[in-house]
């Protein structure tokens, strides 16, 4: 499906005794800012989730490009189950934690980054732990090398390429986002429910489409683009204000 300006459509009021709710991080609940080290936890954002995760009995996941460490760091430690690293480190709804084991090519990954990223200080290289990042926003120029680089190096070492915008990054082959939401959705406290999933990213795709193949629905953040999800709102704010008017 084809989001557009005229087509998307404000999300429905969130369901509290019938839906699941799945959100990304970045550019969803929080900011996009610069360097991503400096996005923190805000205390609206904390009283929020930890509001939805007491009226929906637990509903609530967090799928992330970011690592479990410092997803709780942003979200004030408020949703249990997390689909940490685009969902190759999961913490389950039951608190175990299931993460894959690192691909061996990721150290040549980052040492590759971070060479690249030393001719030019807007670069910025963030390492996962399962994956490597290279953040361009503040170097657009660099948009060629970056992208060049990012392909050889998953061509020649069997990392998987996952663009983002103005980011490409390399990460562990395994699940993603879809997988993670399926996953959570066949187990309680989310097992018998209806999900909804907000995000606002290219890495989101796969949980659009998972949440609407489960008979739900995505809802996507920022501008019209094309899309699995269904409906749109507009920015992080949005997303807040959203969230908040079903409580």
């Amino acid at each position: 499906m084809t989001i557009t300006d005229t087509q998307a459509r404000t999300p429905p009021a969130l369901d509290l005794s019938r839906h699941s709710l799945f959100l990304d991080l970045d550019g969803t609940l929080a900011p996009i800012v610069a360097r991503p080290s400096d996005v923190g936890p805000d205390p609206r954002r904390t009283a929020i989730l930890e509001a939805l995760v007491r009226r929906m009995d637990g509903r609530v996941a967090i799928l992330s490009g970011r690592t479990l460490a410092e997803v709780d760091h942003i979200a004030g430690a408020a949703v249990g189950p997390v689909a940490a690293v685009h969902g190759l480190d999961r913490r389950r709804p039951d608190g175990a934690l299931d993460p894959v084991p690192p691909h061996p090519a990721l150290p040549e990954a980052l040492s590759a980054f971070r060479a690249l990223a030393g001719r030019d200080p807007g670069l910025i290289v963030e390492e996962k732990g399962l994956s490597a990042a290279l953040h361009y926003r503040q170097a657009p120029a660099e948009a060629d090398a970056v992208q060049a680089l990012a392909q050889d190096l998953a061509q020649r070492t069997g990392l998987k390429l996952q663009p983002g915008h103005m980011v490409v990054e390399l990460r562990t082959p395994g699940p993603d986002k879809g997988d993670s939401l399926r996953d959570f959705m066949a187990v309680p406290p989310f097992s018998g429910s209806t999900p909804v999933f907000v995000g606002d990213d290219l890495t989101d795709e796969p949980a659009f489409r998972a949440a609407r193949d489960g008979g739900g629905f995505g809802v996507l953040v920022g501008p019209a683009r094309n899309s699995a999800a269904t409906h749109r709102l507009e920015d992080v704010s949005a997303v807040l204000d959203w969230l908040e008017s079903a409580l």
